[in-house]
């Protein structure tokens, strides 16, 4: 996926969740929007490098878009907002490829079942001569130093997701969780069982129960973001 136009600088601090102060090139000191939920643990510390996009969208009340985050080992990705458009591709391109093969491929698709609220699941992909495929996909930044995890606050929007992924599993369909892992270290997922139990057990169970659980390696590039390998998965890890 094409990035617009970034210009650097470096973080000055975090804040109210949704913003963040970052120092331009010309010592300017801006306001970004920063479009992460999470609490971005390990994600930003004061004074590391950044890119930021601008608009020029008048209906905007902040022009800068806080994209990423040099921790060290490479950028982290923090605009959570941009990974679902990278599986996407990376499906469509049969960079996954248990997901290949099939003809249509919906964003944003709309789902109720009975014991369920009403949800909206990420992706869907229709007309492969199988079963349909209903995938949702989380942005995955939090490394411990040895796993990568999800999520790095309790999630309970997260766990009915799993849980309603469970259901459609039992009906027959394929659901499919992919962890998008938007960080350049380790070489596992794992789920963050010592941050959110609930949520690692209802995946776990979930799985044994048919739901099928990727983890996809984002890779950051000068103007793009691209889906990379397939990395391991232990969910009891």
């Amino acid at each position: 996926m094409q990035l617009p136009p970034l210009t650097r600088g470096r973080i000055v601090s975090r804040y109210k969740r949704f913003l963040a102060d970052v120092e331009l090139p010309d010592g300017s000191l801006v306001t970004a929007h920063c479009p992460n939920t999470g609490r971005m643990t390990g994600c930003w510390r004061p004074g590391a490098p950044v890119e930021v996009s601008y608009s020029d969208n008048p209906r905007r009340k902040l022009s800068w878009t806080l994209e990423r985050v040099d921790m060290g080992q490479g950028w982290v990705g923090v605009n959570t907002a941009r990974v679902n458009a990278v599986v996407a591709e990376a499906i469509g391109e049969g960079r996954i490829p248990s997901l290949g093969g099939y003809s249509e491929l919906r964003r944003e698709v709309r789902v109720q079942r009975l014991g369920h609220p009403p949800s909206r699941l990420d992706l869907s992909l229709t007309g492969g001569g199988g079963a349909d495929v209903l995938v949702e996909v989380k942005c995955a930044t939090l490394w411990d130093g040895g796993r990568l995890r999800f999520p790095d606050a309790v999630s309970e929007r997260g766990r009915k997701h799993v849980e309603l992924l469970r259901t459609l599993a039992g009906e027959g369909l394929r659901a499919v969780l992919v962890f998008a892992v938007n960080r350049p270290e380790g070489d596992c997922f794992s789920p963050a069982w010592e941050i959110d139990p609930d949520y690692s057990r209802a995946l776990a169970v979930a799985a044994g129960e048919g739901v099928e659980v990727l983890a996809l390696r984002i890779e950051h590039h000068a103007r793009a973001m691209l889906g990379g390998d397939l990395l391991r998965v232990d969910l009891h890890g």
